[in-house]
């Protein structure tokens, strides 16, 4: 039996994981303990948004260091990428981060506000704005699809 410590772990750190470069799915993971049922769903919705926030902000910190090893030869993404997600972003600027909670172009989105400089509170703001939306959706969701 899942205790609700272990439960609630479980989805910030997934949360956490999945607003990083890192593979994970935090929707996942929230969908089958709101249909299990046993943990408090408002506990549920803030764990989900603020690791994924907090995750976010992690990808901005790095986003705000990249640019010192972008010419080293281990550097995991090539300059020319960089450069593009930059005119993206100077194209579209501090809206853009409404769509972090897109997969697959949403982190990419954190990291280059990073690398943007983009302010750290309007950043957030956005960002829990974005990602607080798609979770309480999806929450919303799950719950009015059970009996």
């Amino acid at each position: 039996m899942l205790t609700d410590w272990a439960a609630y772990a479980g989805l910030f750190l997934s949360a956490f994981g999945s607003a990083t470069l890192l593979p994970l799915q935090s929707e996942t993971v929230l969908a089958a303990l709101l249909l299990r049922g046993g943990q408090s769903v408002a506990w549920l919705l803030a764990l989900a948004i603020v690791g994924n926030v907090l995750g976010s902000v992690v990808n901005w910190f790095l986003g705000r260091g990249v640019e010192h090893f972008k010419h080293k030869r281990w550097f995991p993404i090539r300059e020319s990428k960089l450069e593009k997600a930059q005119v993206f972003y100077q194209r579209y600027g501090y809206w853009s981060l409404l769509l972090s909670w897109v997969p697959i172009i949403g982190d990419p989105i954190t990291l280059v506000a990073g690398v943007m400089r983009e302010p750290l509170w309007r950043f957030t703001l956005l960002v829990t704005l974005a990602k607080g939306g798609r979770y309480l959706l999806l929450t919303l969701l799950v719950l009015g699809s059970m009996p």
